[in-house]
């Protein structure tokens, strides 16, 4: 007898969870778990993490979605370990061997040659296995079926690159490396560009993303840990919309300004009263205080550029009332009064 699934009653949930995304799920998958738990009408992630990559992963939630475009042009660190000696068809552990090529003597010399070559301004041709799209469709699409199509290089950075020798049983020996990138770098491409210039060949054995637009590993939540919690445990845990945004300078506005703000009307102000020209700046209500969205600055004008709405902002002030509310009724029980 088929079992009739719970209908999960959603809601309107603001903010940006922090998850640890676990090893074996794609980051659409973790995303919908994430939703359910959270019983959220509105849901995004930042960017795309690979099944085998495990790491930070921000997930936004109903308005923070209008603000993910930040996380998906931040800066990245990554911890991976190549695995030397073989070139897979997927440059990672999941493809098969289609190379298998004598790995040299790794010397401090040779990573230190590596490292200096692999610093720096670099030009990168995507993987055919990716989400990249190629005529509407993804090019892992294309590679499923043993189709390779032309790749245009893109230009990448990393700003910081550690290598050292690495033991795992899978391969004759093996690299770690801590990778501080621009947007749009592939570390599996990296990874199998430092085992060409080796000259044995190299594909992913692990990957972690430690670090993404300020957010770090450290304050990530599990999956598992979410599913251990109760409802308000997971609310707990969700930053503030504003917290994509916490590396913008803020300005405040008055009741009056903030209302013609919202409704998409730009503010002048005096020279330099807003902030620099042509910079972007978070911007608040003060009466009552509240996050009201983005802005670009240009010749002394506020001029609104993301912007939440009435009823998103009503939304996040009704739920930090409740969980005042909460917060008091806990503390104010006869037991904790004891």
């Amino acid at each position: 007898m088929t079992q009739l699934r719970t209908k999960v009653q959603r809601r309107p949930v603001h903010g940006v969870l922090l998850l640890d995304k676990p090893i074996g799920l794609s980051s659409n998958q973790a995303l919908q778990k994430a939703k359910w738990l959270l019983r959220a009408d509105k849901a995004g992630h930042t960017g795309t993490l690979d099944p085998l990559a495990t790491g930070v992963l921000p997930l936004c939630f109903g308005a923070a979605t209008k603000f993910s475009q930040i996380q998906l042009e931040a800066d990245k660190t990554y911890e991976a370990v190549l695995l030397l000696g073989q070139k897979t068809s997927t440059g990672d552990v999941e493809g098969d061997v289609i190379e298998t090529r004598p790995v040299p003597a790794i010397t401090p010399e040779l990573l230190a040659a590596m490292t200096q070559r692999f610093s720096g301004a670099l030009a990168q041709i995507p993987p055919m296995y990716s989400a990249l799209k190629k005529d509407g469709k993804a090019l892992y699409e294309y590679a499923r079926k043993g189709q390779q199509v032309e790749r245009e290089a893109r230009h990448i950075t990393i700003y910081k690159l550690n290598m050292a020798l690495w033991q795992d049983t899978r391969a004759p020996a093996a690299i770690k490396i801590i990778v501080s990138c621009s947007k749009g770098t592939y570390i599996r491409t990296l990874g199998e560009d430092i085992g060409e210039a080796i000259g044995c060949g190299a594909h992913l054995g692990s990957l972690r993303r430690l670090e993404t637009g300020g957010f770090v590993a450290g304050q990530c939540v599990g999956l598992g840990d979410l599913e251990a919690m109760s409802e308000h445990e997971r609310e707990a845990c969700l930053l503030p919309v504003q917290s994509l945004v916490a590396a913008y300078p803020s300005v405040t506005l008055d009741a009056d300004n903030a209302g013609r703000f919202l409704s998409g009307l730009r503010r002048r102000g005096s020279p330099g009263q807003w902030g620099a020209n042509g910079s972007v700046v978070q911007v608040h209500g003060s009466m009552p205080a509240a996050f009201l969205g983005s802005a670009h600055i240009t010749a002394d004008e506020l001029i609104p550029q993301r912007l939440l709405s009435p009823v998103e902002i009503q939304d996040i002030l009704l739920a930090a009332q409740a969980k005042t509310h909460v917060h008091t009724d806990i503390h104010s029980t006869p037991a904790a009064q004891h």
